[in-house]
């Protein structure tokens, strides 16, 4: 079974990404039993026969529109990005969207062509499992996840940015303190 980083541990993976060939017809893409993760087309296809299954994720590909979604956020188990190659990186900003503007609170798995330099700044958009590529290990992931331990820029996780974090505590303020004489 394949493992994944989920919360900064890696476990063994239960879901099935569910991948129809170029061209099938979703009415007739065959699902396997257990925990699946479908394309977003699929998924709206098939809403009905879906929803009364447990354990139904949804994945979006890079020219999906994320609020495609927001009807059925909700009622989904997972949400998956997938990053065909490491260089389209149009998968931050659809993370980025679902935790900030609509509120996606659920696991969010980046799927596809993720390296373990990436985890780390994909972890800052707020993505909190990554299923790496087959040929990369996870133990590398969790050695990047924790490469810096404060960021500079606010994001996701952290909105402040360092500077506005460091501003001198309200007491000091108080106590005229570190004011400058006229």
């Amino acid at each position: 079974m394949p493992e994944v980083i989920r919360g900064r541990e890696v476990v063994q993976d239960d879901w099935t990404v569910v991948r129809p060939e170029a061209g099938a017809v979703l009415s007739d893409v065959s699902l396997p039993d257990g925990p699946i993760v479908v394309p977003l087309a699929l998924w709206i296809a098939r809403q009905d026969e879906l929803s009364a299954r447990s354990g139904v994720g949804v994945w979006l590909a890079p020219a999906d529109e994320p609020e495609l979604l927001l009807p059925f956020i909700g009622s989904v188990a997972l949400v998956a990005i997938d990053f065909p190659r490491f260089t389209d990186g149009r998968g931050y900003s659809t993370a980025y969207l679902l935790r900030t503007r609509y509120g996606y609170r659920g696991e969010l798995r980046a799927i596809g062509d993720v390296l373990p330099d990436q985890v780390f700044y994909m972890a800052r958009v707020g993505f909190d499992s990554f299923a790496l590529r087959p040929d990369r290990k996870a133990e590398h992931a969790l050695k990047a996840l924790a490469a810096f331990s404060d960021a500079y820029q606010g994001s996701w996780d952290e909105p402040l940015p360092a500077f506005r974090r460091a501003a001198r505590p309200q007491a000091d303020l108080t106590r005229g303190e570190g004011q400058v004489a006229a």
